[in-house]
């Protein structure tokens, strides 16, 4: 079986589109994206090739902040009104907190990721591959709907934050347009032998029990010239994720690696699918942890444990639970003083729960309110709650929690459906994921090149 065959399943996995909306996980991935930077760039990264002198003047000073935020790339005019807009998107993502030295540095990020848009559009229209207005429109209508908008509300809201559906509608061509460059000038020339699917099932199998983790990631390339400032830029963006702002706005924007178009997601992946300093990291983190920078071939990875869970075996957490909810309220204004009997009582009354029979009657010695909880699963609850479901048994109530604001509730564990042993992924599953990866390590080679021949003035 070779490379001819999937077509459907590779045409799935072109269809990823802007902010990962239209993407869905394969539950696999076979390598880290970001390592294709090695390939790319080991030959020619040392300074020793350029045969520099060792001690030298600089005449004159280079200050990136000094260009005006306007350039002209092969002729095609970017301006400060479209970088503005682009911008404010990343802006309300973080909500707004982006000021001073850190927005400047996103601006001229937001600057080269325009750059390379026109460059992809550039080149797919000069092989004759264009995307209709229609598909762009299609696109943006399903945006919308993520957002819980109508196109035309969704238009007028982009507007209130100082973007526009242009600045949308034009990175849906971008990332459209070479996609489907991709499909005609790299795809074709990629295969993947039946053998190595399978050696990648058969290490599936071995590993049953094994952790695998969901990941996302931020590549920042660097050289050995520009290691430092690599670093710092990636301290700074762990600074604005710490602070809160979005994992995938920032991997969107400023991530290098491939997965960048879907937030950075890298799916779910094993320790040896990764590289040695990634893998050794992932093992001692949390999840909703974000790692420092990791240094790694070819520049820096930032990572998110997003999940983790064991390879082909039944996650506990995926168990669906029949619940009972009950909860107190309390007066506005209340004070814990005058909340605490109220309190004590409702904790006794839940331990004197045994089993969801009793839950009506008992509840209405408090005069709590009873709601009816079906197909909840564990993972879906917040962290702290997950541990103490998973030691529960039918009939059981968890200790009372909450706050004087939103009231005081249990939940009783009425029924539950346990998981079944999960299956690994399929054949084409597998397939698809090894042959993306490798039209993504070209790709990242394709657009290096057009980097390379584009004229590009700065006014």
């Amino acid at each position: 079986m070779t490379s001819i065959v999937k077509g459907a399943s590779r045409r799935r996995q072109l269809s990823r589109g802007l902010a990962g909306v239209i993407a869905t996980g394969l539950g696999i991935a076979i390598s880290f994206a970001a390592l294709a930077q090695t390939v790319d760039d080991s030959a020619g990264s040392s300074a020793d090739v350029l045969k520099l002198p060792s001690e030298m003047t600089v005449f004159g000073k280079v200050d990136p902040s000094i260009h005006k935020a306007t350039a002209i790339i092969n002729g095609t005019i970017i301006t400060d009104t479209d970088i503005d807009q682009r911008l404010a998107l990343i802006q309300v993502a973080n909500g707004g907190r982006i000021q001073g030295e850190e927005l400047q540095r996103i601006r001229l990020q937001v600057l080269r990721n325009l750059i390379d848009e026109t460059l992809q559009i550039q080149e797919a229209k000069a092989n004759e591959i264009t995307v209709s207005p229609e598909e762009i429109d299609q696109t943006f209508a399903r945006v919308s709907g993520n957002f819980k908008r109508s196109p035309t509300d969704f238009t007028a809201y982009l507007r209130t934050v100082g973007s526009s559906a242009a600045s949308m509608k034009r990175q849906i061509e971008g990332e459209l347009a070479w996609r489907r460059l991709l499909g005609r000038r790299v795809e074709p020339f990629i295969s993947v032998g039946e053998d190595e699917v399978h050696a990648v099932i058969n290490r599936l199998n071995a590993q049953k029990g094994s952790t695998e983790y969901h990941i996302g990631e931020i590549f920042l390339s660097a050289t050995p010239a520009t290691m430092e400032e690599s670093r710092a830029n990636a301290m700074k963006i762990i600074e604005q994720l710490q602070k809160g702002a979005s994992f995938a706005a920032y991997a969107r924007q400023f991530s290098e690696a491939s997965t960048a178009a879907v937030g950075g997601d890298l799916g779910w992946v094993r320790g040896e699918q990764l590289p040695a300093e990634i893998n050794t990291v992932a093992t001692s983190m949390d999840t909703g942890q974000i790692s420092a920078p990791i240094s790694i071939p070819g520049g820096f990875s930032i990572i998110v444990m997003v999940d983790k869970r064991q390879v082909l075996t039944a996650d506990p957490r995926d168990a669906l639970l029949s619940l009972k909810q009950i909860s107190i309220k309390f007066p506005a204004g209340s004070s814990e003083a005058d909340a605490a009997p109220k309190v004590e009582s409702f904790a006794k009354m839940v331990q004197k729960i045994n089993g969801c029979g009793t839950v009506a009657d008992i509840a209405a010695t408090v005069n709590a309110d009873v709601v009816d909880n079906d197909q909840v699963k564990i993972r879906d609850l917040p962290a702290q709650l997950q541990q103490i479901m998973l030691a529960l048994q039918v009939g059981q109530a968890t200790p009372p929690f909450g706050s004087l604001a939103d009231g005081v509730r249990s939940l009783v564990i009425c029924g539950r459906d346990d998981p079944q042993a999960a299956n690994g992924p399929s054949y084409d599953q597998i397939y698809a994921q090894m042959e993306e990866e490798r039209v993504n390590r070209r790709a990242r080679r394709y657009l290096r090149d057009l980097r390379r021949d584009a004229v590009v003035e700065y006014r």
